[in-house]
């Protein structure tokens, strides 16, 4: 496939996208693409993204930038490639009308996604980052925290990510929550590896609120599913961990849960607006973290080349 007057560009996305292992990079120039890299290195906004989506750029690998269906229509876009695995930033119904061919790479960030929760639930649980500052900070804070074993675990969103958070938390033998609307068995199906004492079981969302000492959200899509009444329904004290999408949970109810009390603790990875500046940062017992679910070398590299491979063969009529 060949434009008149030069090579076929392709847009990158991501802001660190091969910035530690540039081989997703020179496939694409190898293939015979001309590749634009995202000069703002951060997300784009809707603006930036079009001007960048000159009549030459028939691709993109996407992170999260928004691509609705003024940016389609506006564009020459062929192959949208996400790099990961949501796709609710794409206008799925607005690609298909307008012969634009999707594709996203779900296995790519499973396992870092996973590992990056297990370590912040068990960091948000013992408050070692309450006590790594009070200590910088000359003082010798000693604080009591809690174990894993024993509690309930309310896992909202059973897919390839929320399975796997299932399955690291095995060993800790706690009891496992499943909430998800596409599950229809009551008691799940166990991994041979799990421990004789683990059974996953479906309950609703309200069910599972009440229940649970520890909320973990994998789910997808990006409408609210925790607001103020979810937060009336939950224990006092609670620990909330969100890796999936900031809009999944109404950041005033959260503010005010923190302030009496109803939430313990709670690790977020993910923003309605990024980077985040908000009064979250305040409070000491919540974990912020920069959307860096998948940003491991292991799997960052995996996830890009499934993107660079998807986005050339769809090009070039493979797919």
């Amino acid at each position: 496939m060949k434009e008149q007057g030069g090579k076929l560009k392709v847009l990158i996305g991501p802001s660190s996208f091969a910035a530690k292992d540039k081989t997703p990079m020179e496939r694409l120039i190898s293939a015979g693409f001309e590749v634009i890299d995202n000069p703002f290195k951060r997300k784009l906004t809707k603006n930036e993204l079009l001007g960048l989506l000159s009549n030459d750029v028939v691709g993109i690998v996407a992170g999260l930038e928004p691509l609705d269906r003024e940016v389609m229509q506006r564009s020459r876009l062929k192959v949208i490639s996400r790099a990961g695995s949501g796709l609710s930033n794409v206008d799925l119904d607005s690609a298909k009308e307008f012969g634009i061919k999707v594709c996203s790479t779900p296995n790519g960030p499973t396992e870092a996604v996973a590992e990056l929760t297990l370590g912040a639930m068990l960091a948000l649980i013992r408050m070692v980052p309450e006590m790594d500052r009070g200590l910088r900070d000359g003082k010798w804070p000693k604080k009591i925290g809690h174990q894993l074993e024993g509690k309930t675990v309310a896992i909202i969103g059973f897919g390839r990510i929320g399975r796997r958070v299932a399955e690291l938390l095995s060993p800790f033998y706690v009891k496992n929550i499943i909430v998800d609307p596409l599950v229809t068995d009551t008691i799940i199906g166990v991994p041979p590896f799990f421990h004789d004492d683990v059974r996953l079981e479906k309950n609703s969302l309200e069910e599972a609120l009440g229940r649970a000492d520890i909320i973990t959200i994998h789910s997808s899509g990006d409408k609210q599913i925790i607001g103020e009444r979810e937060f009336s329904l939950m224990k006092d004290g609670v620990f909330l961990l969100n890796a999936a999408r900031g809009s999944l949970i109404s950041e005033p109810a959260l503010i005010k849960a923190l302030e009496t009390g109803k939430v313990g603790g709670a690790w977020l990875d993910v923003f309605t607006d990024e980077p985040y500046k908000g009064a979250l940062c305040k409070f000491s017992n919540v974990i912020l973290t920069p959307h860096v679910g998948s940003y491991t070398e292991e799997g960052r590299s995996k996830m890009e080349m499934e993107a660079v491979e998807n986005l050339i063969n769809a090009l070039k009529g493979n797919s």
